[in-house]
């Protein structure tokens, strides 16, 4: 199988490796889009941040051309990723991939992936293509297949936001949110307003490859005094000593930011459907005006009362606009 992947950073040279070991020919494609050749591949998997989607579009044009049939598999975080590549290429050639191993590149630049977790897959549009099922299913990364990529994708959204924009807007580590009281309510916040948006838009909560979301859910709806003992380790340990992402691209001073794929897209949904969501509305505002402004991270930068209140605020908004509505 001839492979092309458009991402070479941790998830796509870990991926791209796992493809070798099971007798695929795999090439990244260049960085920069005039450096671009046309290739001839079976699939093409994305793995680049959700900010990037637009300009893997372009890359994957290139590269495919008009009448390739190759499968695209996407193993992006967030929501959007999988309609923004629907649209350009057709829901039939597209799959939905959710990773749930940890990689990370270390300073030496060599990929690390811890051994636990694994991958799920879903069909976008119609077409099974059990061929990269069967494929996939040869290697030693655990697959689970699934039926409906938007719960899929749902899910893993879940595990996305736990201790990852608080800690980029704090620029603290996981733990120090995970054992202040205050802070690690607002996580369960955050998981309870994604749970809504759910039911409310009948999405099932599905358990991906070892990571129970059902009971992360479900304990996410106890009160915090409850849900911190049983949740709390368990999450420092799901997150490891490995900064979370949304933190690790605002100490590099990316100018953008994935988390409007993220909270953001809770936010978005959650107004769609006439429900509050101020702690993922305000997560999304606070990081993408850093993100922007840069000098206004000293203002929340250890500072979690500065965050506690700008929730507060969010609360209020959404109070006085459902009153007015």
């Amino acid at each position: 199988m001839n492979v092309v992947i458009v991402g070479s950073g941790a998830v796509g040279t870990w991926f791209g490796r796992i493809l070798e070991g099971i007798g695929c020919k795999v090439t990244f494609a260049p960085r920069n889009l005039a450096d671009v050749k046309p290739v001839s591949a079976d699939l093409a998997v994305v793995a680049v941040k959700a900010y990037d989607t637009a300009s893997a579009i372009l890359t994957l044009k290139a590269l495919l051309g008009e009448e390739s049939k190759a499968t695209i598999f996407t193993l992006q975080n967030g929501i959007g990723n999988e309609e923004a590549l629907a649209k350009a290429f057709g829901a039939d050639a597209i799959m939905s991939g959710a990773l749930t191993v940890p990689v990370e590149r270390g300073i030496d630049g060599t990929v690390a992936a811890a051994n636990r977790g694994g991958i799920g897959i879903a069909p976008v549009g119609r077409q099974a293509n059990n061929w990269l099922i069967a494929a996939l299913n040869a290697s030693p990364v655990p697959l689970r297949v699934f039926e409906d990529f938007r719960a899929m994708k749902w899910s893993k959204l879940t595990l996305n936001l736990l201790a990852n924009a608080s800690c980029a807007i704090l620029n603290v580590p996981p733990a120090r949110v995970l054992a202040d009281s205050q802070l690690f309510d607002l996580e369960l916040e955050a998981l309870r307003e994604v749970d809504d948006v759910m039911r409310a838009a009948r999405l099932a909560r599905l358990d991906l490859p070892q990571y129970p979301v059902r009971a992360l859910l479900t304990v996410a709806r106890l009160p915090g005094g409850i849900a911190r003992p049983l949740l709390g380790k368990r999450i420092a340990r799901a997150r490891g000593t490995k900064l979370p992402s949304l933190l690790v691209d605002l100490r590099a001073e990316k100018t953008m930011s994935e988390v409007a794929w993220l909270n953001g897209a809770v936010a978005g949904a959650a107004r769609s459907l006439s429900l509050p969501a101020p702690v993922n509305a305000a997560f999304s505002r606070i990081l993408d005006d850093i993100t922007t402004m840069p000098a206004l991270w000293s203002k929340y930068r250890e500072h979690p009362e500065a965050l506690l209140a700008e929730v507060s605020t969010e609360r209020l908004r959404f109070t006085s606009e459902a009153k007015t509505s």
